[in-house]
């Protein structure tokens, strides 16, 4: 039983005033805390464990262990753990542990509770030299002043939807009394769909499967071209009559920047091509910057791989409907939100996006 001062201060003053008889102190304590004959009550070793301690102590409460107190936190190791940390922060909390003797648990202790510090993940993102930086800035400044705030611009990218998915290996948990050596297999090479997608202000251009005969093809210049004409002119038709004052945007890989892809572009789009050797540039190493990499393929293989397809047929399935179910809203909120980039990459002096990587 937790039993309280109070109850402790009865049983001691009621044993000395009453004899010293825990009988007769256990009958006055029933009686003092209203209590049933089966009700619980401080059993002679305890009574005598209470008066002894008062007596030594002057206290009946229950007394501290003895010996030094526990000083796995105090100050000394404090001091210790902050200058271990200030001298490798990347270091694991572990390996701190480690090298100073002291408990990992303890270590964790200081670190949260007297230095107040956290874990913050360290995000990995490609590297920009100083020319990639006055290329971004410069190309940013151009797209800012070329394109008007209602202009339509057309970003495109291909991706590969492989059909094993992703596995993340920190939730690969199996519950189990036992070490069941439960394996998860993945083949060494998936079979996988690329698609072509194309993002503006109002919805989502695509999905365009490269395929032949149902058998998946990686895009080339004469592939990309032939999308081109027998799919792309025919929905922009379809969506916008005569395709006037739009624009188009491509990364520059070789399959896009190919003089047969190149002419092709600037035909359907003339003076309005955003790509390698276009009108207007497209930075390189920027998939900050483009929707179709910053939005659209992760959150479809976010929505697509909820389904955990079983075939490529299934796969296809799931891309176009999930692509069809995107809202007019969410592309409308990605196009303004481009262009908030555009202004932090130049603010920024075209270093990488601090305030989208680490949001606030």
């Amino acid at each position: 039983m937790a039993w309280s001062g109070e109850h402790r201060a009865f049983v001691v003053e009621d044993f000395i005033q009453n004899g010293e008889s825990p009988i007769n102190t256990q009958r006055a304590f029933r009686v003092r805390f209203a209590l049933g004959r089966r009700d619980p009550a401080p059993d002679k070793k305890t009574i005598y464990s209470w008066v002894a301690n008062f007596r030594e102590t002057g206290s009946a409460l229950k007394r501290k262990p003895p010996g030094r107190p526990r000083t796995a936190t105090g100050p000394g190791n404090v001091d210790a753990v902050r200058a271990s940390v200030q001298q490798s922060p990347r270091r694991s909390a572990k390996k701190h542990a480690a090298a100073l003797r002291i408990s990992d648990r303890s270590v964790r202790r200081i670190l949260h509770r007297d230095l107040k510090m956290h874990p913050y993940k360290i995000v990995t993102t490609q590297e920009l030299s100083e020319r990639d930086c006055g290329v971004r800035v410069s190309l940013c400044q151009d797209l800012l002043r070329n394109i008007r705030p209602n202009d339509i611009v057309i970003f495109s990218d291909e991706a590969h939807f492989h059909l094993a998915g992703t596995v993340n290996s920190q939730n690969c948990r199996y519950w189990c009394e036992h070490n069941p050596q439960e394996l998860h297999q993945r083949p060494l090479h998936s079979p996988k769909v690329t698609v072509w997608c194309a993002v503006y202000n109002s919805r989502v251009i695509g999905p365009y499967f490269f395929e032949e005969n149902d058998r998946n093809l990686t895009g080339n210049s004469e592939r990309y071209c032939a999308m081109l004409c027998d799919f792309l002119q025919l929905q922009l038709r379809e969506i916008f009559g005569e395709i006037e004052n739009v624009w188009f945007q491509q990364d520059g890989a070789t399959a896009h920047t190919a003089q047969q892809s190149l002419a092709l572009v600037k035909e359907m789009f003339p003076g309005h091509v955003i790509s390698l050797r276009g009108y207007i540039g497209w930075p390189p190493r920027s998939p900050d910057l483009t929707p179709c990499d910053f939005f659209l393929w992760g959150y479809l293989k976010a929505k697509v791989y909820e389904q955990r397809p079983q075939s490529l047929r299934a796969l296809k399935e799931a891309i176009t409907q999930e692509v069809e179910a995107i809202p007019p809203e969410m592309t409308q909120r990605v196009m303004n939100n481009f262009r908030e980039r555009l202004k932090q990459c130049v603010d920024s002096a075209g270093s990488h996006l601090r305030d989208v990587l680490f949001k606030k």
